[in-house]
């Protein structure tokens, strides 16, 4: 259980490039095989994964406290579904990147600057794929994207990142009635991921 501290406008946040660029110094991981920024356990992630030329990059609202060798069951599910894909690799990125376990912890208003830093993230995930390759986007959230007035904004940044990469957006198992994409817990191991309308999804939460 990871409950936040305090509002993430009071921590001391590394900006994602110097986050990644300090990543990887220590040996309580193998950098070539995790992506994992910032590399030390703290109140916000960026980007926890593993390293390859055509990840599932799924999308969920906000990490808890997985690490590198230390896998929630969201992020076990996250790796079957993957690898059941045909994918050699999988990376989970949040919409909003404090961690907290229980999204009612959550920041009551978006933290600009951490949802910058975040987008940056976003936008390095997505170049990382390799040549030739679309980045698939498992959007992953589920219901909990009605937490926080501020999430579905946080998505559309995300969307126009996307579209400057050629990203085809994805979800697995059924949608829920509001048509929100199904969370990577409780899916079938041999789920399979299918084309998702992120934008008339957004639309209909305008």
């Amino acid at each position: 259980m990871h409950i936040p501290s305090c509002e993430s406008q009071s921590v001391e946040l590394l900006d994602f490039d110097e986050a990644l660029r300090l990543s990887g110094r220590g040996d309580s991981y193998d950098r070539d095989v995790w992506l994992y920024v910032p590399d030390f356990y703290t109140e916000y992630r960026y980007i926890l994964g593993t390293r390859g030329e055509n990840p599932l990059i799924c999308i969920g609202i906000n990490p808890s406290t997985a690490e590198p060798g230390a896998l929630d069951n969201t992020l076990k599910s996250v790796a079957r579904i993957a690898a059941g894909n045909g994918f050699d690799s999988w990376i989970m990125f949040n919409v909003y990147a404090q961690r907290a376990t229980r999204p009612d912890d959550m920041d009551r208003s978006c933290n600009a600057r951490l949802h910058r830093e975040n987008m940056r993230a976003f936008e390095y995930v997505l170049s990382q794929v390799g040549e030739g390759v679309r980045p698939a986007v498992w959007a992953a959230w589920g219901a909990i994207i009605e937490k926080r007035p501020y999430l579905p904004d946080c998505v559309r940044d995300m969307v126009e990142i996307g579209e400057r990469h050629g990203a085809d957006w994805l979800c697995a198992g059924a949608v829920s009635k509001k048509g929100h994409p199904h969370h990577p817990l409780y899916l079938r191991k041999d789920e399979q991921v299918r084309p998702f309308d992120v934008t008339a999804y957004l639309n209909t939460m305008s």
